[in-house]
């Protein structure tokens, strides 16, 4: 094992948060901002990138593996969470929006699962956090994750979060599945991932979906969200009252609207 071996156990059900428990001198990685709460004992560091040594342990191989999670749109650094007690400690992290915690053994999946690119929770140290270039230009510009995908790679545990109800599926060899760009989560490395048009242009216009949809073909496992947070964000945008609008029903949640918006 080239990961520090961690136990886990999930709560919550619809905002859930991960505990992760520690032995002395093993460490867990995560985003920025994750962190819900954890026991005295456990240290806070800085790191570049995710702390593996998939990039090289030089100066220059920590710069470019960190430098590439800015081109998902996250930060130059994660934090590490090591236990420096001598007993077990605990260390929580939350989900950042309503939905599920997936937990993910990559030993048991290939050693390789690739995400939409703000999925990524937490994981075991070792475990690198990498950019996935999709080969094909089509999947790259039409599809919702857009062109660039989260790939973690490793054999220890990590911890992906996504919105709603969360739907894993295996696919056989040759065995197609259709899902709407934003509700792919995550597949493993074997699945082949494609963009595909709608086909009629009545039914790209008027059906209520999008112009796209992604198609995995088989073999490998892939997880569905039924609510991702671009969909969740756009009906609180449309539902919320807007500026110059009636005074109808609501009035106390646009009275809270306005006065962050500076009114």
């Amino acid at each position: 094992m080239n990961n520090h071996e961690i136990d886990y156990k999930i709560y919550g059900d619809d905002m859930q948060f991960v505990e992760v428990e520690l032995d002395p001198k093993e460490t867990v990685i995560a985003e920025a901002g994750a962190l819900m709460m954890m026991e005295d004992g456990i240290e806070m560091e800085t790191i570049f990138g995710d702390g593996s040594s998939g990039g090289g342990n030089g100066l220059m191989g920590k710069l470019f593996n960190a430098g590439k999670r800015v081109l998902t749109g996250e930060s130059l650094f994660m934090t590490t969470f090591t236990n420096e007690d001598h007993g077990k400690k605990h260390v929580s992290f939350a989900s950042p929006y309503p939905g599920k915690i997936i937990p993910m053994d990559l030993s048991e999946l290939g050693g390789k699962v690739i995400c939409q690119k703000d999925a990524f929770l937490a994981a075991a140290k070792g475990v690198s956090v990498g950019i996935e270039f999709q080969r094909k230009i089509g999947a790259g510009f039409f599809g919702g994750e857009g062109f660039i995908m989260q790939k973690l790679e490793g054999d220890g545990m990590a911890f992906v979060h996504a919105g709603g109800t969360i739907h894993k599926k295996e696919l056989a060899p040759g065995e197609v599945l259709r899902v709407d760009t934003g509700c792919l989560v995550a597949m493993t490395s074997g699945v082949n991932y494609n963009i595909e048009m709608v086909k009629g242009v009545k039914t790209a216009l008027f059906g209520g979906e999008g112009l796209f949809f992604a198609t995995l073909r088989g073999p490998g496992t892939v997880w569905i969200q039924s609510l991702p947070f671009s969909r969740l964000a756009s009906r609180v945008f449309a539902a919320a009252p807007h500026r110059g609008g009636s005074s109808d029903e609501g009035s106390i949640a646009k009275g809270v609207f306005n006065m962050l918006n500076g009114d």
